[in-house]
């Protein structure tokens, strides 16, 4: 089991634990709307079956921790670092990941996940800069993009534009 605070966990994860989870990428927590796109993406995945893993830096974790306190939507929140290696090391794998950006180290983030992951990856690109930053994605994949910060209306929007939900 994962500590919520460290994001400590078994050294050795199967990977096949994690066939039916998706992996929400959150770096730095600046842009208002990502707690809540965070939480809208998790909500809808639960509703559909598919477990939420956060891997995400110290302030974005606790954003989340605090805005999912009874654990609703969020099945486990790791560091992101420590989520990044586990993954290089292919002792972790997602077949789903949104990679939320807002910013270059998103993008990189966004690329990084890409590049390691055999699953899709869904850049969820926010903020006032979100066309510059969609334009810096030069892998092939689905983009979620809206220029938005305070107002989550319209990313939420991008969001159900992009991703037909089941449930």
């Amino acid at each position: 089991m994962v500590n919520s605070e460290t994001g400590n966990n078994n050294d050795k994860a199967d990977n096949a634990d994690n066939a039916d989870k998706a992996l929400l990428v959150l770096g730095c927590p600046q842009v208002p709307i990502q707690t809540t796109a965070v939480l809208y993406i998790a909500g809808r995945l639960k509703k559909a079956g598919i477990g939420t893993v956060i891997a995400g830096t110290p302030a974005a974790r606790l954003l989340i921790k605090y805005g999912d306190i009874d654990g609703h939507y969020i099945d486990e929140i790791k560091d992101l670092d420590t989520v990044i290696d586990q993954v290089a090391e292919k002792k972790e794998s997602y077949p789903t990941c949104f990679v939320f950006i807002h910013n270059d180290a998103g993008v990189s983030y966004a690329a990084t996940m890409h590049s390691l992951l055999d699953g899709v990856v869904y850049p969820v690109i926010f903020g006032s800069d979100a066309e510059k930053m969609s334009d810096m994605i030069d892998f092939e994949c689905e983009k979620i993009t809206a220029v938005a910060a305070h107002n989550p209306k319209p990313l939420i929007s991008a969001i159900n534009r992009v991703l037909k939900w089941d449930a």
